[in-house]
């Protein structure tokens, strides 16, 4: 069975001076309960706790650095932390939105750490990382989204790792005028943008945000710059229709996005949205084989896929295969 991990409530992790505890979801607090079902034997993970683990963890902590493993309760942080693989959330630790799905804190956040982009690029460092994702909670109350602080954080990790190849997974900049060009402009390798569930779910799931602004932001990526990567995750179990599955697809396909990832909604807690069907393996891997069929460079569908779940080296498999297609695309051409 699935072992989910309560890394934040009994947080034991320093606190400032005359900080009060505060819940994680005031806004989901008198929502009725949704139960939460047992889970199924094909979602297995290992609990943390190696020395590996605990390297990773230490240097998380002496940076003070907030990782989206933690916050969003990761089944996967046993095994990415073992390898010393942490996903940096940066902007801190309180987001502006209120996801149902969602285990992020939510609330009004505090002011941007301007040592934050140094703070990241030394524990990127530390952690010898080839790959990095840098995430962030969505900053509805800053002017830009916060997409300055984002191009900052990848010029300091550029200059710290210029070897390290770098994945950013950002909000959707919402009535933001100019915050996705600012970020573009510091050329990560790969941008992420989740569009995290159908269209007919936005409402119920993810209320804050527009699906149709999502897909063109993705778009948009590609017309300012067509080197860099397009990726974007959905979570299945919501309720979804297998047709309306495939209708995003194609909207992805529409928009250029190279990568789409597909994995397991799993509840936090019993204020969150309710799963309402757990996805069998084999029902994963025919999206798989659909989501290849529309002309992905890359799919990852498991119920354990997460957006950032082996980045590293699904990085090299996506510049493999768009080599492969440029090459086919060359001996059409001469042909």
């Amino acid at each position: 069975m699935a072992v989910v991990l309560d890394l934040l409530n009994n947080d034991s992790r320093p606190k400032a001076a005359g900080t009060v505890a505060r819940p994680r979801h005031p806004e989901k607090a008198h929502r009725p309960d949704n139960p939460i079902q047992r889970k199924p034997d094909w979602i297995r993970v290992r609990a943390p706790g190696s020395k590996a683990w605990a390297e990773t963890n230490k240097i998380v902590r002496e940076n003070g650095l907030v990782t989206v493993c933690e916050e969003a309760g990761c089944p996967n942080i046993g095994e990415c932390w073992e390898k010393r693989h942490a996903t940096f959330m940066i902007m801190g630790d309180t987001c502006t939105r209120a996801c149902s799905f969602c285990n992020v804190r939510t609330g009004l956040p505090q002011g941007l750490d301007q040592a934050e982009p140094d703070k990241v690029a030394d524990a990127v460092a530390k952690l010898g990382l080839h790959h990095v994702v840098v995430t962030s909670v969505d900053r509805d109350d800053l002017a830009d989204g916060g997409a300055e602080h984002f191009s900052r954080t990848i010029a300091s990790i550029r200059r710290a790792s210029p070897n390290t190849t770098i994945e950013i997974l950002t909000p959707d900049f919402l009535r933001k005028p100019g915050a996705l060009e600012r970020v573009v402009e510091a050329k990560p390798d790969v941008f992420n943008h989740n569009l995290e569930t159908v269209p007919g779910k936005y409402v119920t799931v993810r209320p804050g945000a527009r699906y149709f602004h999502s897909v063109h932001l993705l778009q948009r990526v590609k017309e300012l710059d067509p080197t860099i990567f397009t990726k974007s995750g959905i979570m299945v179990g919501l309720g979804e229709e297998r047709n309306e599955v495939v209708q995003l697809m194609d909207d992805l396909r529409t928009a250029d996005v190279d990568f789409l990832t597909i994995g397991q909604y799993l509840q936090p807690t019993s204020k969150h949205h309710a799963v309402i069907r757990f996805v069998p393996p084999d029902e994963f891997k025919s999206l798989e084989s659909t989501a290849y069929s529309k002309g992905f460079l890359l799919v990852s569908a498991t119920p354990l896929t997460r957006s950032s779940h082996h980045a590293g080296e699904d990085f090299a498999r996506l510049k493999a295969a768009r080599l492969a297609k440029l090459g086919v695309n060359r001996e059409a051409a001469i042909a």
